[in-house]
C-alpha cells in the first residue's frame, strides 16, 4: 500500500534538505509528514527504495595497542555541547566505503586506517540512521588507526578533540558522557573484545 500521494521539497541546502509528504495512514486520512534527506529529490529512497549509504562510520582499534579505540570528541551545534562519537563522514561521489574511511580518518584525526577486510560482509552492509525523520544509511568501516594526530586536514567547521581510549575510560565514556547512539554500541562491543582477535564479534 502506498501510504503518500505527494512529496514536495521545502529547502534547497548543498547538504541537507527538508521534505514534506502528503501521508496516509492505514485507514486513508491526510497528514503531513517531514523528513531530511542529503538526496537530491528525485533520488530520495521512498523514489528510489535502495539503500546505499550517504555515510561512513569508522571502527578504528588503536594498532600500537589493540585495548584501546580512537574516538573523537565533536561539538554538535543541535545539541550545544560536545559528543562523544567514532571518526565518521559523507561518502563523496563514487567512492567506495572503506576509501571515504581512509579519508575521513585522515581529515577528521590526522591518523592513518587501515581497514580489516575479514569477518562477515552482512555486518558492513548499510543500515539505516534514524529514519523516523531520514533516509540516511551508512556503512560500517573496521580496522586500525596508527600514526600522528594532527589537524592539517580539519574543516574550520569542525570543533574535533581526538582521544585514544582505553577500555576503563571507554566504560566511563559510556556511564558519564554524552555519545552518539551508533558510537555507543559499537562501543559496547568494543568493551568485550579480545586483544589477540578485535574483530572477533564480525565473525558472525
Amino acid at each position: 500500500m502506498k501510504k503518500y500521494t505527494d512529496i514536495h521539497k521545502l529547502s534547497d541546502n548543498k547538504f541537507l534538505n527538508l521534505f514534506k509528504l502528503d501521508a496516509l495512514t492505514d485507514t486513508g486520512r491526510k497528514f503531513d509528514y517531514f523528513f531530511v534527506s542529503r538526496r537530491k529529490a528525485e533520488n530520495i529512497k521512498i523514489l528510489t527504495d535502495d539503500m546505499k549509504a550517504e555515510g561512513v562510520v569508522i571502527y578504528p582499534i588503536w594498532k600500537e595497542n589493540p585495548d584501546k579505540i580512537v574516538l573523537i570528541r565533536q561539538y554538535r551545534y543541535p545539541v550545544g555541547d560536545y559528543l562523544y562519537e567514532l571518526p565518521a563522514g559523507l561518502i563523496d561521489g563514487d567512492e567506495l566505503p572503506k576509501e571515504a574511511a581512509v579519508r575521513e580518518m585522515k581529515e577528521e584525526t590526522g591518523l592513518d586506517f587501515e581497514v580489516y577486510d575479514g569477518g562477515d560482509d552482512a555486518y558492513r552492509r548499510p543500515f539505516f540512521m534514524g529514519a523516523g525523520f531520514t533516509d540516511e544509511s551508512c556503512n560500517a568501516v573496521f580496522g586500525y588507526a596508527s600514526g600522528t594526530i594532527g589537524r592539517d586536514d580539519m574543516e574550520d567547521t569542525e570543533t574535533i578533540q581526538v582521544v585514544i581510549a582505553d577500555k576503563a575510560e571507554v566504560s566511563r565514556i559510556l556511564r558519564e558522557e554524552k555519545v552518539s547512539i551508533r558510537a555507543a554500541y559499537l562501543l559496547m562491543h568494543f568493551l568485550h573484545a579480545n586483544r589477540e582477535n578485535p574483530f572477533a564479534f564480525l565473525e558472525g
